[in-house]
């Protein structure tokens, strides 16, 4: 069970992603707009929001910038937006996951399971086959959770934690926006490449010094991405 935030100024949406959150056992907390959610954030021990972009007083994308100042809990954003443009400005700006309204809710709780899952996963003190990766300056201790860069700490959003942490566990080794989307997240990629491509330009902007000039997370250009095998 989790405790999960959902935040939508249409109050029938809000009782609907409740009725099947509390199917899977969650404890739903509910806001209407962007400053009563970040209220309820700083008030409870929230695991997961699920956010509209479309709203009063503070919208979503400001609402997920405001949030991201503090906490790397994942955001799921609603939205009746599809543009590819709006995912991937709500992907800039630091939510972890997207989905369309109208939305099948099979899908969206398919989205809270694994975003919670990852989230979890990050947290727990009980992690197995701890270890620590490194590519030159790079250090990931998967123990500790830490990434630090020449020696500064980074710090990366779940999501974006993951993605490093598998590159580099397979430094060397090409794979495709899909096949990073599918072994990240658990589940086919559907069309979610741009998903991949913004998350990776996030990991850039933390730990490259010039993300134009990369020296770890490389692309091959019309294959995907790699993180470069650099010595200690």
């Amino acid at each position: 069970m989790a405790n999960v935030l959902v935040c939508d100024d249409d109050k029938e949406i809000v009782n609907a992603i409740e009725i099947y959150l509390n199917q899977e056992n969650h404890q739903v907390y509910k806001a209407y707009d962007g400053v009563e959610a970040i209220n309820v954030l700083k008030q409870n021990d929230i695991q997961l929001i699920i956010l509209d972009i479309m709203m009063p007083i503070l919208d979503g994308i400001r609402a997920t910038l405001k949030i991201r100042e503090y906490s790397g809990i994942p955001i799921i954003i609603v939205s009746a937006k599809s543009e590819d443009t709006d995912k991937i400005l709500g992907l800039n700006v630091g939510a972890d996951d997207y989905v369309t309204k109208p939305f099948n809710p099979l899908e969206l709780m398919a989205r809270v399971k694994s975003n919670l899952r990852r989230y979890m996963s990050l947290g727990s003190l009980n992690i197995e086959n701890n270890a620590l990766f490194a590519s030159g300056g790079l250090m990931i201790d998967d123990d500790k959770k830490q990434i630090t860069v020449d020696g500064e700490g980074v710090h990366l959003t779940p999501i974006e934690y993951s993605i490093l942490l598998f590159l580099v566990k397979n430094q060397g080794k090409v794979f495709s926006s899909s096949q990073i989307y599918e072994m990240v997240w658990n589940e086919e990629a559907m069309g979610a490449e741009n998903t991949v491509t913004v998350h990776i330009r996030h990991i850039r902007e933390k730990i490259e010094i010039n993300p134009k000039e990369p020296r770890y997370i490389k692309v091959v250009w019309g294959v995907g991405y790699k993180c470069e095998s650099i010595p200690i």
